[in-house]
């Protein structure tokens, strides 16, 4: 390889330092709806007949929970949860929080909550009774709020977070920001101006807790629209049926680092506004998230210890 295409290489690598952890993220999650959509497939004539008739089924050797499929599905859930929890043992423990990033290990520990819900379904061979149905809805409650969770996480400036930048200093890169996107032509501030309309300090500081929150997720879709909207304005007849409407992103490159800039400061602004909603909110989620994390894990463990115990029925 010749040193010039080597240092292009290196640059690519170095300007964007996640692209490996989206990429790895990205194939877990395609092996993931992989997996769900082939039991689906395979399974669908199956899971919706009643239980007189399952035993009936030339699939009911692999499928019941105690089938070949079935305790596999029940073992690899297992090894779901010991994933799931260790990302709470990591904050505890040096060794562990020294490995990766916690961002990573949050992205990755939302997959797990996902994807355990699904396991275990699949295991009962969609049957929620007794006490595993108990655990699969607390299970399933965990597995959404750890969602509301990993959105409020990322609400919060990782900056501000960890003490990186002062609340002056991000100030400072929405100012530079703002000043990039008056030099730009191509699209008017008429179109740029509803993409940062936020409400007023004092309307989200008097906003109750939950509508602070719903306030912060529409205002995310609605930041979505505009941008299709502005991809509309700048684009041809033929990028804009290729973009489906501008909801896709474009291959102009211009366009696109233009749209990146006023998301990312549109992003900041939106973040530094409900910055204490959101704090308060993410405060109020372990509340209500660990109990049921906890609570579940025992209920969990009960289910394992019965059937060991007493054999699998």
């Amino acid at each position: 390889m010749s040193t010039p295409a080597t240092t292009t290489l290196l640059t690519s690598v170095s300007a964007d330092p996640e692209r490996g952890h989206r990429w790895r993220l990205r194939a877990c999650y395609f092996l993931a709806v992989s997996l769900v959509l082939g039991l689906t497939v395979y399974g669908f004539d199956y899971y919706f007949l009643d239980s007189l008739q399952r035993p009936l089924s030339p699939k009911h050797a692999l499928l019941r929970p105690n089938g070949q499929i079935g305790l596999l599905l029940g073992e690899f859930a297992s090894l779901l949860f010991v994933g799931l929890f260790l990302y709470p043992i990591r904050k505890r423990w040096d060794w562990l929080r020294s490995q990766g990033n916690t961002r990573h290990w949050l992205d990755f520990h939302v997959l797990l909550g996902l994807l355990a819900p699904c396991s275990v379904a699949f295991h009962s061979s969609l049957k929620f009774g007794g006490l595993a149905g108990v655990a699969f809805w607390i299970m399933t409650a965990v597995a959404m709020s750890g969602l509301i969770g990993r959105y409020l996480y990322g609400q919060i400036p990782r900056s501000l977070n960890t003490a990186e930048l002062s609340l002056q200093e991000v100030r400072g890169e929405q100012a530079r920001l703002t000043e990039e996107l008056g030099r730009q032509k191509l699209f008017p501030a008429s179109l740029l101006v509803p993409v940062f309309r936020l409400p007023s300090e004092e309307r989200v500081r008097n906003q109750p807790l939950p509508l602070a929150l719903a306030a912060m997720m529409l205002l995310d879709v609605v930041r979505f629209f505009h941008a299709a909207r502005l991809r509309l304005h700048a684009l041809s007849f033929w990028g804009r049926l290729t973009t489906l409407g501008g909801v896709l992103t474009s291959g102009n490159t211009e366009i696109e680092r233009v749209l990146a800039m006023a998301r990312r400061q549109a992003s900041l602004s939106k973040r530094v506004l409900f910055l204490s909603r959101t704090q308060q909110v993410f405060h109020l989620w372990h509340v209500i998230h660990r109990p049921f994390s906890y609570s579940f894990a025992v209920l969990a463990l009960v289910h394992i210890a019965v059937v060991m115990l007493f054999g699998i029925r």
